[in-house]
């Protein structure tokens, strides 16, 4: 008798934990503020990233290359200091009036000093065409960070998602051991008793080491998820991850026309391809220069002497003198050169044009794929939300007709693991639904931080 209570405790036990659907949540600690949002997240992966970093400093760049190239406007002025020693000096005498001195024409040791400026008047209209180059490379540059910030948003949720993934899924393998724990615990009374076949007690014990199994494939999983988004926070890889639980469902409520649409206006990709496209006419601009003249003005100032401090001398003739000059160059001939400089820089501009043309149509296919995986998950939520009722109910119809020795463990078994791949799924779904979202308001080129 009191056999037959232990075995009747037992088994209400098992029904109970059978119908008790534990679903885990992010682990609380003692302190709230450990417990990072999404925006947390996205905002810590922010400052953090060498990526987005290195677009920075690409922008940085790109600015000093600008300012370097408004410098071409201008002037430039140098300066230079000659020193020339002669073995002897230069001497001529003086003829036609009679016999006198010789003088110095050139003294053995002389020294110049020249100041020179040089104005670029016109270069084939290079000078413009080099500054709007620069300037095109800086929206570009920072166009490219903007990207780039996207780019790192969309893997922040990815990580973020995971690591909630990982966790209920861990969840779920806990309940499946609880609940083929249990059912072992009451095969083996009901075996002691002689109210089940021995295969019954076998059949739960290895359930049972099947389902440890999959947990700790899934504590695996939950310890690389949380390693893969210190990696990407640049934390250290073991460190804590205690997240805000937001593995939920909110319909998406645009159609496809309006994602298609919002993409053509908001992604940046394509108008880094304008930039591209742009930069490559330039381009072509630029090898048309040697077709057409160069002229600079240029000025000079000379101090001459025959000692260190150039103040003239003897032998020297003029010792202060300055000069301006405007000089024309043209090379009318270099065997075709500047034609196939100019014909090579027309394919990269097909090339440039060609390349928005596909990411165009790249933009189209993510588009549409983000917003058909969109719907596919959402289908699957609704779908698998009923499910989990029906599995629900299924094992408590089988927990009851086993308890009346109606249905075996196997009939127990397999409704305890319908219950638990069903939840699988339905997690699964949730997190597609949270990964294709993103990926649908990035190919939309949308900044969304939640």
């Amino acid at each position: 008798m009191a056999l037959t209570k232990k075995v009747l405790r037992n088994l209400f036990l098992y029904l109970l934990i059978g119908h008790i659907l534990m679903i885990p949540t992010v682990s609380a600690t003692d302190d709230p503020l450990a417990v990072l949002s999404l925006s947390d997240t996205i905002n810590m992966a922010l400052d953090a990233n060498l990526n987005l970093k290195q677009s920075q400093d690409e922008v940085r760049a790109a600015e000093e290359n600008r300012k370097a190239s408004i410098t071409q406007f201008f002037p430039t002025l140098s300066a230079s200091y000659d020193y020339v020693h002669r073995n002897k000096e230069q001497v001529q005498e003086l003829t036609g009036i009679g016999p006198g001195p010789p003088f110095v024409v050139r003294p053995d040791d002389e020294y110049t000093f020249v100041t020179s400026f040089n104005q670029p008047v016109f270069r084939g209209f290079s000078l413009i065409n080099q500054y709007r180059v620069a300037d095109l490379g800086l929206d570009a540059a920072e166009f490219g960070e903007k990207i780039t910030r996207q780019d790192v948003i969309l893997d922040a949720k990815n990580a973020f998602y995971s690591v909630l993934k990982a966790l209920k899924l861990l969840g779920v393998a806990k309940q499946r051991v609880s609940q083929i724990a249990a059912q072992k615990e009451v095969a083996e009374n009901f075996y002691e008793v002689g109210m089940s076949p021995l295969n019954d007690l076998l059949e739960s014990q290895a359930s049972l080491a099947n389902a440890r199994q999959d947990e700790i494939v899934a504590l695996n999983d939950l310890a690389i998820a949380k390693s893969q988004f210190n990696t990407l926070l640049r934390r250290r890889v073991n460190a804590t991850v205690e997240l805000q639980d937001i593995l939920d469902y909110s319909p998406f409520v645009h159609d496809l026309q309006y994602c298609l649409d919002t993409a053509n206006n908001n992604r940046l990709e394509i108008t880094v391809a304008d930039l591209d496209v742009e930069i490559a006419q330039k381009e072509v601009d630029l090898a048309k220069k040697d077709y057409m003249p160069s002229v600079n003005l240029r000025g000079e100032y000379v101090r001459s002497g025959d000692t260190w401090r150039t103040s003239g001398g003897e032998g020297i003739s003029d010792a202060k003198s300055w000069n301006i000059r405007a000089t024309a160059e043209w090379d009318f001939w270099e065997w075709g050169r500047t034609h196939f400089d100019v014909r090579e820089r027309l394919h990269r501009l097909s090339q440039a044009q060609y390349r928005r043309e596909q990411i165009l149509d790249n933009i189209e296919l993510e588009v549409k794929t983000a917003f058909l995986r969109t719907r596919e998950s959402e289908k699957n939520i609704l779908t698998v939300e009923k499910a989990i009722e029906q599995a629900k109910e299924n094992l408590r119809i089988n927990q009851e007709r086993f308890k009346e020795q109606v249905a075996t463990t196997t009939n127990v078994l397999d409704a305890q693991t319908l219950l638990s791949d069903t939840l699988t799924n339905y997690f699964n779904a949730l997190y597609n639904f949270k990964i294709a979202t993103a990926t649908l308001y990035r190919a939309m080129g949308q900044e969304v931080l939640e």
